[in-house]
């Protein structure tokens, strides 16, 4: 069957190693293509080569694409990569009538709403009052963070640096954690000092020295594999703590939003260790907010199991940007 132009589009999701695209239409999502990003120069040519595979040379109508980076006025220079996704370049280049470019953490915000029960493991709260803000929060390469907000119909995810604010202490034991990585790093963000997967590594490092102890090299991967066998009791202690920062940072975006609809956690660290953050500190440390626990406790929050979820979070983007 040969696709024609009119109501297709082309969803990707871009990082810095790998590339993933479909084609849309409808309600159907096609099969998802799997391209290394060092394979192609540019990002054209790894979208004209799929293109040529999947639409029978036809290009679809428009283009939504998620970037693992900064974009500004639709374009994205990519940070490990020698891509810049440009969708205004990309547009009549390959003969798209559009072609938005996204911050990925923004897709994920985009993809709330449509996520179904099998999708999400709850942690704790209420079931969230609908139209309130929805945000989601996510360790990985980096900590993103997006909010996805309602009104009189339209809808709008907000996109932040919120990574790179200071990461604050609820006790002392963190104070003391702080202090060494801020000998090391100066500005300690929430980011680099703990969440994320070298934010991890600090932690694991910054509390050898707080508890005076010699521990062998651990990368995060190496760190929750220990803490999870319990092989390594400075890896649990160090998994322990970022749980426990994780639900203080959490609870304060989610004063800072109004986020009422819900919390989601996601990103590529924490769906590893699901009843790890379950048992650990995490909603307690969400919900600890003195005057504003009682607001902190009706929040739900989720962790996001879903594989795919930036291609769903793609196509309800597409969905209510069409003209």
């Amino acid at each position: 069957m040969t696709i024609g132009k009119t109501g297709q589009i082309l969803l990707a999701d871009i990082g810095g190693t790998n590339a993933r695209f479909a084609l849309s239409q409808g309600d159907q999502t096609g099969p998802i293509d799997y391209v290394k990003v060092a394979d192609f120069p540019t990002v054209r040519e790894a979208i004209a080569d799929v293109l040529a595979r999947r639409s029978d040379g036809k290009p679809p109508a428009r283009a939504v694409l998620a970037v693992a980076g900064p974009v500004t006025n639709n374009r994205c220079v990519m940070t490990n990569s020698p891509w810049v996704i440009d969708g205004n370049e990309l547009q009549p280049a390959l003969g798209f009538d559009s072609v938005h470019v996204l911050n990925d953490f923004e897709v994920v915000a985009w993809s709330l709403p449509a996520l179904q029960p099998a999708d999400l493991i709850p942690l704790g709260g209420q079931e969230g009052l609908p139209g309130e803000p929805l945000l989601v929060v996510g360790p990985g390469t980096g900590f993103g963070v997006s909010c996805l907000v309602e009104r009189h119909g339209s809808r709008l995810a907000v996109v932040t640096e919120a990574g790179h604010a200071t990461l604050p202490a609820e006790d002392e034991r963190e104070e003391r954690v702080i202090a060494r990585l801020r000998r090391r790093l100066g500005h300690v963000s929430i980011e680099r000092g703990a969440l994320s997967g070298s934010g991890l590594q600090s932690l694991y490092e910054a509390l050898a020295e707080v508890d005076g102890v010699q521990v062998p090299h651990r990368d995060a991967a190496a760190i929750t594999k220990a803490a999870l066998e319990g092989s390594c009791e400075l890896s649990r202690a160090t998994l322990d703590m970022f749980c426990a920062i994780l639900g203080s940072v959490a609870g304060n975006l989610a004063v800072t939003f109004g986020a009422r609809g819900g919390v989601y956690i996601a990103g590529g660290i924490v769906p590893r260790f699901p009843e790890f953050l379950a048992a650990s500190a995490f909603r307690a440390r969400f919900e600890a907010k003195g005057r504003f626990q009682d607001y902190l406790r009706n929040i739900p929050t989720r962790l996001v199991t879903k594989p795919d979820a930036s291609f769903v979070g793609l196509k309800m983007f597409a969905e209510h940007s069409q003209p």
